[in-house]
């Protein structure tokens, strides 16, 4: 495997070269209203004024990049977004796929997502994007004409509401590892490709240069779940990054991800040179092997396994960045109330933010929205929101799918009448904090 261990300096400076031109830029829109900037210091996010902000959040997951779990499609082994393109561009043309993912992602958020966000005492979102939204796909290390649409209005439209933006990079060129959510399922050719990391390189300065002085911006979340490599590799590849990013940003917090095995192959990020940065990982009690979705596995993981001496869960990781690291994290994904039924699926989700917000911990919760073909919140969805009972989301087989029904589809992700997660915006406003974990919360 070539890494960026083999890749002399020399060899990065060359690789960039091709798209150095100057950083061609439309004006960054002046915000409305500034939020100041954040940073952090040893394991806090600070604002500029020395406060400790309750960075509480959810994730725009399935906007700038698709997940079909997430809006009842899939069918006909269409299951990601590098498949449907291919599709689309096969049966429409390029300049028609074009127009439909616009048509889409001008739909999947709109004003009404916006405001919902406040409704439920949110003021962060992590905006997960695959590359190609900024980078010309067919023309590398050149943006794209319509490169910052969708990064600026979600900057300006949060920042209106006083919502911090994380940015994400969820998918880079070339797939970061097997998964569908990096866009192109069973790929994973980041890694060895030495190509695609200049790339990636080259695609972060643009964004820093950019909103280098954005206090909107929370910080950047430089590659999602990054599990196509070891951890020691993944180290370096991010510590490449890093040094790159700061060539041009020396503002922002980067977020270093973590590995499915952990992080403990970085270090110290101080001892490396490595200042106003972030930890990212995802803790997902209840679901992907870590029990099932109740009030026993939360209970352990935020009241830090009391049965076993009150050392696990929270309490150990907390340790671990006190103790070893010193450095901020940042719980990118989690999922608080799915599957628990309303009333303590919404306990849990206040328990869970209040708790990362107690550890300094900035949070975002996967995912504020997620359709279904047959509609309704039932025991509780992966979304904050969802499409209303009887409001159907037709499964379309996109080999075949007339374009109008194509069309249809994708303007009917903005139209469709919603369910909230009612007990979840109760809970959020509540002025006493639910007990979930007492035990007059029943199982459901």
């Amino acid at each position: 495997m070539v890494t960026t261990r083999l890749l002399g300096t020399a060899w990065l400076a060359a690789a960039l070269l091709g798209g150095a031109a100057a950083w061609a830029q439309a004006p960054v829109p002046a915000p409305a209203s500034a939020l100041p900037m954040l940073h952090t210091e040893g394991t806090q996010w600070l604002a500029a004024d020395g406060s400790r902000p309750a960075l509480r959040g959810v994730n725009l997951g399935n906007y700038l990049i698709q997940e079909f779990w997430m809006m009842g499609q899939g069918s006909a082994g269409i299951d990601d977004q590098c498949k449907l393109e291919a599709v689309l561009d096969r049966r429409f043309g390029y300049a028609e796929r074009e127009r439909l993912y616009a048509l889409y992602r001008d739909n999947w958020i709109t004003q009404r997502d916006w405001d919902m966000l406040p409704k439920m005492k949110l003021n962060l979102v992590r905006l997960p994007f695959i590359y190609s939204v900024v980078e010309d796909e067919k023309n590398p290390r050149h943006l794209r004409a319509d490169a910052w649409r969708y990064l600026d209005n979600a900057i300006a439209e949060a920042e209106k509401r006083g919502i911090y933006v994380i940015l994400d990079l969820h998918g880079a060129v070339g797939s970061q590892g097997w998964e569908h959510h990096s866009g192109c399922a069973g790929k994973n050719k980041y890694w060895d490709t030495p190509d695609y990391q200049a790339r990636t390189i080259w695609l972060w300065q643009q964004i820093a240069a950019r909103y280098k002085d954005r206090g909107a911006v929370a910080g950047y979340s430089i590659l999602n779940e990054p599990w196509g490599t070891t951890p020691e590799n993944l180290a370096v590849v991010m510590g490449t990054l890093y040094r790159e990013i700061r060539k041009v940003d020396p503002n922002h917090v980067i977020i270093l991800p973590g590995h499915s095995k952990g992080i403990d192959a970085y270090g110290k990020p101080s001892e490396h040179g490595q200042v106003n940065v972030a930890f990212e990982m995802h803790p997902y009690p209840g679901h992907f092997g870590w029990g099932k979705p109740g009030a026993e596995v939360h209970r352990d993981w935020l009241q830090c396994d009391a049965d076993k001496g009150g050392k696990g869960g929270v309490c150990a990781w907390k340790a671990q960045q006190q103790q070893q690291l010193n450095t901020a994290y940042f719980i990118g994904e989690f999922q608080p109330w799915a599957f628990m039924g309303p009333e303590l699926g919404g306990q849990v989700t206040r328990a869970t933010y209040d708790t990362y917000v107690a550890n300094g911990w900035a949070s975002t919760a996967w995912s504020y929205k997620l359709v279904t073909n047959q509609g309704g919140q039932g025991k509780g969805t992966w979304g904050l929101v969802t499409n209303a009972p009887g409001a159907k989301i037709p499964k379309l087989d996109f080999n075949t799918a007339p374009l109008a029904e194509i069309e249809n589809l994708f303007r009917l992700f903005g139209s469709v009448p919603y369910e909230p997660q009612q007990t979840i915006i109760k809970w959020m406003n509540a002025s006493v904090p639910p007990t979930p974990f007492a035990p007059s919360i029943k199982k459901p």
